[in-house]
């Protein structure tokens, strides 16, 4: 256990949690909505530091990060538990062990060891993925300024509602995140995963004012997020904030506690590309379909084919010094 960051006290032993934006009101001996923050006579603890549950290398279009190093490895970890409940959570075997099973499992390891093992496999970056982030973020935050000093980048797999205070406090050494944008209904939210919208929006707009590059994924599940009216207000919202961010629209198939849902149809990715691009974002790409084209970088000035991939796998590239080399135009992005 490591006492926690991001609280205060209360009355009455309470507590409450600033880590993320529930910013939960604990009382003494219960734990937050995260299931891994828990109040012992007045103290806020994390139960995940140092244990570790998952470790990969990926390829960092994996994550998806299109635009941040792109053809580099990323050395990808985590911790159980989630502060989200989302009902077509793809990992929910470890986001969601405390809640279901009431359990938090995990290896020793310390902070020093993972950013050996990210030198080890020459990795560019560490990956705090997988579950949400935010709920271990005493463990990520002293890897990721261990790994800063030995130039390693650091990037969150987010759902987006780390509190802005917390989100400073990393921003020195968290260089790049793909933030969750699962819809623009406050019921469908609230319904899907138990947050709240708008929590979202303003923290998608924290990270663009603190200067960390993102990208923008969005699941679409049928008949739940994919009205054209809804991926149109998505678009809008994301060139709202920044017309360079690139916005990946990905194919849903059914997982968890979202069974009865069909695969999203191949069309509705095109069309929701299209409608991104017809709004004016730069960037958009298709998701869990390799090799039917959409996940190509493309200029936005002359059309030309950039990066040309194959799933995760990059099999051309024509940035050069981050430019088009066709009309040298500047491609968004860091690392290019």
């Amino acid at each position: 256990m490591k006492e926690a960051l991001f609280f205060e006290k209360l009355n009455e032993k309470k507590v409450k949690c600033n880590l993320c934006r529930h910013r939960c009101i604990i009382e003494d001996g219960k734990k937050g909505i995260c299931r891994v923050r828990e109040n012992r006579e007045g103290t806020l603890y994390s139960l995940v530091y140092r244990k570790l549950v998952s470790e990969n290398i990926d390829p960092i279009e994996k994550k998806p990060l299109f635009h941040f190093y792109p053809g580099t490895t990323s050395f990808s970890i985590a911790t159980v538990g989630c502060n989200f409940r989302c009902l077509n959570c793809q990992n929910y075997e470890i986001s969601q062990l405390p809640k279901d099973h009431d359990q938090i499992i995990g290896n020793d390891i310390s902070p020093e060891q993972i950013v050996e093992e990210t030198i080890r496999y020459n990795c560019k970056s560490i990956a705090y993925t997988y579950t949400e982030p935010t709920i271990f973020f005493e463990y990520a935050y002293e890897i990721a300024q261990i790994a800063s000093q030995k130039s390693i980048k650091n990037l969150f797999v987010t759902n987006g509602y780390t509190t802005r205070e917390a989100l400073t406090k990393i921003q020195p050494y968290l260089h790049a995140a793909n933030v969750d944008l699962k819809s623009f209904s406050k019921e469908t939210y609230k319904k899907l995963c138990g947050a709240r919208l708008e929590e979202v929006l303003d923290c998608i707009h924290s990270y663009k004012e603190l200067g960390i590059w993102i990208e923008i994924t969005t699941l679409i599940i049928p008949e739940v997020n994919d009205s054209v009216s809804e991926l149109r207000h998505i678009a809008e919202f994301i060139k709202s904030v920044g017309v360079e961010i690139p916005w990946h629209v990905s194919r849903f198939y059914p997982k968890y506690r979202l069974l009865e849902k069909q695969p999203t149809p191949i069309t509705t990715l095109r069309l929701a590309r299209d409608i991104g691009l017809e709004v004016g974002l730069r960037y958009v790409y298709e998701g869990n379909v390799p090799n039917e084209g959409g996940e190509n970088t493309y200029c936005y000035s002359c059309n030309k084919t950039l990066i040309k991939r194959y799933g995760y796998q990059i099999v051309e590239n024509n940035i050069v010094n981050s430019k088009c080399n066709g009309c040298n135009t500047v491609i968004d992005g860091v690392g290019l």
